[in-house]
């Protein structure tokens, strides 16, 4: 692993917003630095980057998935004051956006700055400042503009409809931290494009035709719905960290099942004993409130197997933190997967 050339990769696609339903500009990056590596690219209906990469065998296809779609809001309405209203994209813990920066991008191609808030923002003026609850019904946008009404607003080009992109405030500490909104799933991303840079650089050649898929719609659940022709799906995601978990921060995390029910289990336990052989940082988890591409996949009716591992992420939805080792012991396992 290039620790360098990982940080600055990730650092660029983080600086692209791309909540789910607004992925172009993203998956365009990330084709083209697909194929300055010499990749061969496609893409779907969906927008789906497919990234192919020649095996040694061609009667077997593998499918290495990560989904470049974020959480996200879009503006639901504008108040008569010149604030918005807004509606999820996705599932982002609300309470975590109040007083987070923003950028409100519309359809004319324009974008303006703003700041996500509480109806009740000031301790001085609002009894229930620190205790009233932060839903979306009870917050708004405050555009970094001079709009006084509507109309105001209106006249800038924002319509309902439009995307409110959340700022990640990605940051890197010395210490090997990664802090981030969206770790889920951008960190995946990353992951397999530094492994895209070690197949070149070492030139290894996975046991069997690969192809690697970067999803855009998986944060509502539908992301890998439509596969290209493949015979089995590693997905590449997030791993959970909490009460009755195994993982942390520092581990990849091999998922068991979730709550679409139980990954393939000859895959789970290849990826288990893979991961003791190449003596990675690992735990085997449930993950109770999780959805994936793979669940994705089987539920639009692909004839797939399919398992789930991903470096360990701690608080999903919110203001997510992982640690270099995890990603470390994830391009391991998954290198390790390929040339199996």
């Amino acid at each position: 692993m290039n620790t360098t050339r990982f940080v600055e990769f990730a650092k660029k696609l983080y600086a692209i917003d791309s909540p789910s339903g607004y992925t172009k500009k993203a998956i365009d990056f990330l084709e083209e630095k697909a194929k300055e590596l010499g990749y061969a690219t496609s893409k779907n209906q969906k927008g789906n980057l497919h990234i192919f990469i020649e095996g040694k065998n061609h009667d077997y296809k593998v499918g290495v998935s990560a989904h470049t779609d974020t959480l996200g809001l879009m503006v639901r309405s504008i108040n008569p004051d010149g604030t918005l209203r807004f509606t999820n994209i996705g599932g982002p813990i609300l309470p975590t956006l109040d007083g987070e920066y923003c950028r409100i991008i519309t359809r004319i191609g324009k974008t303006y700055t703003g700041t996500i808030l509480s109806t009740s923002p000031a301790v001085h003026v609002f009894k229930d400042a620190a205790t009233a609850p932060r839903n979306a019904d009870t917050m708004l946008v405050k555009i970094d503009e001079i709009v006084k009404t509507k109309e105001d607003v209106e006249k800038l080009g924002i319509m309902n409809g439009d995307i409110i992109a959340i700022d990640p405030k990605t940051t890197f500490t010395d210490s090997g931290f990664i802090k981030s909104r969206f770790l889920d799933d951008k960190i995946s991303v990353c992951t397999l494009f530094e492994i895209l840079s070690i197949l070149k650089e070492e030139n290894i050649q996975p046991d069997f035709d690969t192809t690697f898929i970067i999803t855009t719609y998986e944060e509502v659940g539908h992301g890998a719905s439509h596969l290209p022709e493949i015979n089995e799906l590693l997905t590449c995601d997030m791993g959970c960290i909490g009460a009755d978990l195994a993982c942390t921060e520092y581990d990849v995390s091999i998922c068991a099942k979730d709550s679409g029910g139980p990954y393939d289990y000859e895959m789970v336990t290849t990826l288990i004993e893979l991961a003791k052989k190449e003596k990675c940082s690992f735990a085997v988890d449930i993950y109770p409130f999780y959805g994936s591409d793979v669940d994705a996949a089987l539920s639009g009716g692909n004839n797939i197997k399919g398992a789930l591992i991903g470096p360990g992420v701690a608080a999903s939805h919110g203001m997510e933190r992982t640690h270099m080792q995890a990603i470390e012991s994830t391009i391991k396992l998954i290198l390790a997967y390929l040339t199996k």
